[in-house]
């Protein structure tokens, strides 16, 4: 009762002042904002304000306008009036370093705000011959799980949460939607604003049918000024990759256009040499650590993505209706594992995505804000695997000795390079809707439902056999409902952060098999808190903790058979219970130098994991079993995961960037009998398939007018670390386990005095070094890239 007296009677002030620009002249019509509240006001022809009902304490003042750059200022509150003025720039005045602290201070939000999230940036990365795959690998506690070179099965991995666990983002929008071509491999960082990657609980506007955490691309939008950028780059492997991206904004009408597009294409005709690496001969024995050239990869991808509508009118803050086009076509060299090369298997990918996106604050009534965001995606993937003849890694057919005479080895009528041979089209029709109403209740207190729609029908078709009974009955749809509550509050002068959820989810799965439907149902409820608190300047402590469920994806229940992966129909959903705990500190912070720190420790427990069988069947060095190159999804039983991870980031004289990091910990398998009621021999053993021990390092340094003046010459250092681990349960000496992995890449760019056009070099994997991943498949060793980027500014003045 006492508590709620004090909030009752909690004094306020009125807050005045003039915002004027570097020149001295007025910056009229300008919004003037209360972080964290509703409280604002816009500026007079004077440039002068009035916010009123400022309540008492630390705040935060932001000045936010299309032709200014956003300003972001301090201010305490402790007598009934105050009076702030405020100096702002314009955007053609903005230097480097200015852009720098205003991206910082979104990080820095963000990375405050209770949830376990670091967010990565990306104007640097944009410049050089990076994926964005390539820079979420480099964050602390991720690990990409890509099995191959570009355009190779792609999963992520969240200190250990991985697959349907965790959620992949672009806008909000999951990226599946998208289709094959339009995947965070393929989205060039130059398009790219920020990633936000969350461990744990997610915010409203991403709630879904996740726990571990999830990716969310937010894709560039600043409509403050016109321009085009385009970026071309040709390396190693006879890798070519281009992209471009215009954005048009009319400053009166507010009609705004954003137009991107990317084309891609490699051999990824990288060396295997490792002791996965392997060869039949004519006596068909398997030998190991040969040196081979990948020969059967090739990959190529186009896509497009048009949007138009409004921004900053009247009756919206944002309003797009857009269209994405993608295709691809993909060899598929080999099967989960390296065992033996394909030729002749391969994927092509399509998709056609509608999408409309609105956002308003101030919707109906003050304090009140509305997002929707709906997508319609007619995806397609075409699969062909006729090829009946055997090789091997050199290049040349598999042959064996009959009768005293080496012959080619072919496999029998009717059969492919994995498998019965086959000619298969799969269609999807994927509806997705997120609709976020958010409401100001009072000043720090809001209030939050939500609502989620993920609905995937699914039609496999067997081309090669018109009268196959999945021609006709074989429709397969999942869909999902979730809604949600959030309640997010500021107390303590603004020093607690909090956030409760509660989330209700509904997930339909149905199918007909062999003439017979069936619909299986699941309802399960899940809950979280989030919560920051500012304990001293610059320290913040942080934690989370979710209680959730997870429902399968339809590649996990009916299969994927363009990446080996076959249905498994009693797949049941996966709970998850997970704690976070952390710091950031900002340790040194002066006119030439900061020091950030950030470490947080989690513990998961999961229940009836999902997670891709690792089973002898499947893995290489069985060589009676070297064929089989399949797995599917199967609930595992309970795992417990413990770990930590932890960076440090020092920046001097904004010259120099040292950045180290590192995640660490243990997955143990719970389960303490197997389902005939036996001990089961792997309790309290580590999950195979999974790196557990990661390490990166990074430098950057600046250096000016070193050729020209005015320009800028940026020199790049990456090294990586990862720990063996074992790719099966296996009892086995050391065959399934990886190598030690250390990895490191070089890079320089050059921007010209206009800045206009940049020219960088990137070398990768400098010492060639053996890098693994998924059941032990070799990634690409030393590779050369050369890239050009041309950007074009307020090209309509």
């Amino acid at each position: 009762m006492c508590a709620l007296f004090s909030v009752k009677a909690q004094e306020f002030s009125s807050l005045t002042g003039r915002l004027t620009q570097k020149n001295g002249q007025a910056a009229s019509h300008i919004t003037i904002s209360v972080e964290g509240t509703q409280l604002g006001a816009v500026t007079d022809q004077q440039g002068r304000y009035e916010i009123k009902n400022v309540p008492y304490g630390r705040i935060y003042l932001v000045v936010t306008a299309i032709d200014i750059n956003t300003h972001r200022q301090e201010v305490k509150i402790d007598r009934p009036s105050k009076v702030v003025n405020m100096i702002v720039t314009g955007k053609a005045e903005t230097s480097i370093e200015e852009v720098a602290v205003e991206r910082k201070t979104v990080k820095k939000d963000m990375e405050t705000s209770g949830f376990a999230v670091a967010v990565i940036e990306t104007k640097e990365a944009s410049l050089r011959n990076l994926t964005t795959n390539e820079l979420l690998d480099r964050a602390v506690g991720v690990r990409v799980r890509q099995n191959g070179g570009i355009g190779s099965q792609i999963e992520y991995n969240l200190n250990g949460m991985s697959g349907s666990a965790v959620g992949i983002f672009l806008d909000g929008t999951p990226i599946s939607t998208f289709g094959q071509s339009f995947n965070l491999n393929n989205i060039p960082p130059a398009m790219i604003e920020r990633i936000e990657v969350y461990k744990g609980v997610l915010p409203s506007h991403l709630t879904g049918d996740y726990v571990g955490g999830a990716i969310n691309v937010i894709m560039r939008k600043d409509a403050s000024a016109n321009n085009i950028t385009a970026a071309v780059s040709y390396g190693s492997f006879n890798t070519f990759q281009s992209d471009v991206a215009a954005l048009y904004r009319n400053q009166k009408s507010g009609f705004t256009t954003r137009l991107s597009g990317a084309y891609i294409y490699t051999d990824n005709s990288y060396e295997m040499w490792g002791k996965f690496a392997m060869m039949t001969d004519a006596q068909q024995r398997l030998t190991r650590y040969n040196r081979f050239k990948r020969f059967n990869n090739t990959y190529k991808s186009i896509s497009g993505r048009f949007e138009f509508g409004f921004t900053d009118v009247k009756w919206a803050d944002q309003f797009f209706v857009g269209y994405n086009i993608s295709d691809t076509y993909q060899d598929i060299p080999h099967g989960i594992t390296m065992a033996q090369p394909y030729v002749g298997r391969f994927n092509e990918y399509q998709a056609h995505v509608f999408s409309l996106n609105y956002i308003k604050s101030n919707f109906l009534l003050d304090g009140l804000a509305l997002n929707v965001n709906a997508v319609y995606s007619k995806r397609s993937t075409y699969l062909q695997d006729t090829a009946r003849t055997m090789y091997n890694w050199d290049g040349n057919p598999m042959t064996i000795i009959r009768n005293g005479v080496t012959i080619p080895l072919v496999r029998p009528v009717g059969r492919g390079q994995q498998g019965a041979a086959v000619i298969t089209n799969i269609d999807r029709d994927i509806i997705n809707s997120r609709t976020n109403l958010s409401y100001m209740v009072a000043q720090g207190h809001r209030l939050s439902v939500n609502h989620n729609l993920n609905s995937t029908r699914r039609q496999d078709e067997d081309l090669l056999n018109p009268s196959a009974p999945m021609n006709s009955q074989n429709q397969r749809n999942t869909t999902t409902n979730i809604f949600g509550f959030n309640y997010e509050a500021q107390t303590l002068n603004n020093k607690l952060k909090t956030n409760v959820l509660a989330k209700y989810t509904i997930n339909q799965n149905h199918y007909d098999n062999a003439g017979t439907t069936t619909t299986l149902t699941n309802r399960n409820p899940g809950y979280g808190l989030t919560a920051s608190y500012n304990v001293i300047p610059k320290l913040y402590v942080i934690a989370s903790m979710e209680n959730s469920f997870i429902s399968p994806r339809d590649e996990q229940i009916f299969g994927s058979p363009e990446t080996n992966i076959v249905e498994n129909l009693e797949l049941k959903p996966e709970r998850n219970v997970n704690y976070n705990a952390g710091f950031r500190y900002e340790a040194l912070s002066d006119e030439k130098n900061r020091l950030s720190l950030y470490a947080s420790a989690f513990w998961r427990n999961g229940y009836d994991k999902i997670a891709a069988e690792a089973v002898d069947s499947v893995i290489v060095g069985r060589e009676s079993d070297a064929n089989i190159q399949t797995t599917r999804f199967i609930n595992i039983g309970r795992t417990q995961s413990r770990g930590f991870e932890a960076e440090v980031t020092y920046v001097y004289a904004n010259k120099l960037n040292l950045l180290v990091n590192l995640s660490r910990f243990n997955t143990l398998m719970k389960t303490e009998f197997d389902e005939n009621g036996n001990p089961n021999r792997f309790f309290n053993r580590q999950l195979p398939n999974e790196p557990y021990f990661m390490v990166n390092g990074s430098v950057q340094y600046r250096l000016d007018n070193l050729i020209q003046k005015k320009s800028t010459v940026n020199l790049f250092y990456n090294t990586g670390y990862v720990a063996p681990f074992t790719t099966v349960w296996f009892d086995s000496e050391d065959w399934f386990r990886t190598p030690t992995q250390f990895y490191h890449d070089l890079g320089a760019s050059y921007r010209t005095p206009t800045g206009k056009l940049i020219v960088s070099l990137d070398v990768k994997n400098i010492t060639n070094g053996e890098v693994y991943d998924n059941f032990g498949v070799q990634k690409p060793g030393r590779g050369y890239y050369l890239k050009l980027n041309y950007m074009l500014n307020n090209f309509t003045k």
